[in-house]
């Protein structure tokens, strides 16, 4: 028997009714016969469209609230019957079922119910039952039956029927089939965990995790590594969900690293002020705030101008013209922002090479969430570090107290500290950093790195000291021992805040006293590893 299988019937029951009159039309002008339910069935037969009502086929009427309609052996028998097994063909025979040969079906918008933020019984009644069960039973049958659950692949269909005579072929299938099961386990993921959440389960016995392609990449973080973006409906503001205006695609670490840079400067309200972070492998390597996009941007640039070069800029404001020409004084990978004026586009359009991203918005830093890391044999889960620290959260332990001016370059060096890979330590100065230390395993040596760049940047600037010089001072995590401190101290930091909850907070604490030193506890911490 031939793999090449007739397409001579077909059952389509759509939510999304995208492109469905011109398929049922293709499909009609190829000798096809059309079944359909409810409002799919209406909507083709307003078109002038045969269709034959499923009611008809099994003889019973659609019933409660249409939550059943299609689970019934003239469907499923349709659907699952091996064409090439007498059994099955002899069952079919007796019981009147007739073979179905195509399935289009998309599911209730469950995802999208819950994101609008819909109620419990609403997003019960999203719940789609009948349509994964006719999708699994055609994909498991796909040697004979082919099986769309998306708009995409309508044209595909037809495509592979014209080429092959109104049959299509057993690799077409196939591909159907791997796309139909991924469909239905994502739609199984979002049902879970939407259930989990509304239980306020921390960690249910199994979870699981989906995602939908955006595209393939030229590679991973190597030339050697293949890789792909998936994204993963939350919708969220950022590199997932921005509009690309122009340059090439973008790179496995442009997107790791420009997903960095937004999360940072999300942290500053665009209503208090303008903000620009600097990205460099996932670091960042500027950030500051401004009375302006330039101001910010020149200020974030001077922390480290060399790190600056090929990095990626993201920005909490629309972009405008004047900062879009200061940034392409040197090379940029990305540009993220919330929008950019047609000027600041025009000047981006002669650098071919420089992305520009904009995405109508900033991610909400306090809302929750997941992050999810693979380790060998399994997944480390965890809430998404949205913890926030204010004035009035900070604990002043020593005996000087920071001043006004003081208290604000802490809570701006405390923010930026949150994006930097442990160790982390961050200068800041009139609310800019001027010396960042990231992913060092001593404490001690992220404090003596910071300050090494901060002199060097002042040769740079020509200024005739470091900036560190009366700075305030983050750490991510508490200082176990006093030689972290007084590295940053020994670098002209005036002010420090740091999580505290070490064995010996006190004798950090009696060191900070005698270098005089204002300090304060947050109480939390910001390991990023």
């Amino acid at each position: 028997m031939t793999d090449l299988h007739p397409v001579r019937r077909a059952l389509l029951s759509v939510s999304d009714k995208t492109g469905l009159i011109e398929l049922g039309k293709a499909l009609a002008e190829r000798g096809v016969e059309l079944l359909s339910t409810g409002g799919t069935a209406k909507a083709l037969r307003d078109a002038g469209l045969a269709v034959k009502d499923v009611s008809e086929v099994t003889g019973f009427p659609e019933m409660m609230d249409g939550r059943v309609k299609t689970l019934h052996p003239m469907v499923h028998g349709g659907l699952l019957a091996l064409r090439d097994n007498d059994t099955h063909v002899a069952a079919m025979n007796e019981h009147g079922i007739r073979a179905i040969d195509l399935l289009v079906v998309n599911l209730y918008p469950f995802e999208a119910t819950v994101a609008k933020g819909a109620g419990y019984d609403e997003c019960v009644e999203n719940i789609d039952i009948g349509g994964p069960a006719m999708i699994r039973a055609a994909a498991k049958n796909h040697a004979f039956v082919n099986v769309v659950v998306d708009v995409e692949d309508y044209d595909k269909l037809l495509g592979d029927m014209d080429q092959h005579n109104g049959a299509t072929c057993p690799k077409f299938r196939r591909k159907l089939a791997q796309k139909a099961y991924a469909r239905t386990a994502a739609y199984d993921t979002a049902v879970s965990n939407w259930l989990a959440d509304a239980l306020e389960l921390e960690a249910p016995k199994r979870r699981a995790f989906a995602g939908e392609l955006k595209q393939t990449l030229r590679y991973g973080e190597n030339s050697h590594q293949q890789a792909a973006f998936y994204t993963d409906g939350t919708n969220r503001p950022g590199v997932a969900t921005a509009v690309q205006h122009q340059g090439k695609e973008l790179s496995y670490n442009n997107i790791n690293d420009t997903d960095a840079a937004f999360e940072l400067v999300a942290e500053f309200d665009p209503a208090r002020g303008a903000a620009c972070a600097i990205i460099k492998h996932a670091n960042p390597c500027g950030v500051a705030t401004g009375a302006n996009l330039l101001e910010a941007y020149k200020a974030a640039f001077d922390c480290d101008r060399t790190s600056a070069f090929g990095g990626i800029v993201a920005l909490n404001q629309p972009l405008d013209a004047e900062t879009a020409q200061e940034i392409t004084g040197i090379f940029t990978e990305v540009v993220i922002a919330p929008d950019a004026t047609d000027e600041a586009k025009a000047i981006f359009a002669a650098k071919k090479n420089l992305r520009l991203l904009t995405t109508d918005g900033l991610p909400d830093v306090t809302a929750g969430g997941k992050t999810v890391r693979q380790v060998a044999g399994g997944l480390l889960v965890q809430d998404k570090d949205n913890g926030f620290v204010g004035m009035d959260d900070l604990k002043v332990v020593t005996k000087k107290a920071p001043t006004d001016v003081q208290m604000r370059d802490l809570l701006f060096a405390w923010k930026v500290a949150k994006h930097v890979k442990s160790n982390a330590i961050v200068y800041v100065k009139d609310g800019a950093t001027v010396g960042v230390g990231a992913g060092q395993m001593s404490r001690v040596d992220s404090a003596m790195i910071a300050a090494k760049k901060a002199e060097r940047m002042a040769d740079v600037l020509g200024l005739p000291q470091p900036l560190t010089i009366g700075s305030a001072v983050a750490s991510d995590a508490f200082f176990p021992f006093p030689d972290g401190l007084m590295e940053a101290a020994e670098a002209g930091a005036t002010c420090v805040i740091q999580p505290g909850g070490s064995m010996r907070d006190d004798e950090v604490i009696a060191a900070a006293d005698e270098a005089g030193l204002a300090m304060v506890f947050t109480g939390m911490r910001h390991f990023r590893h």
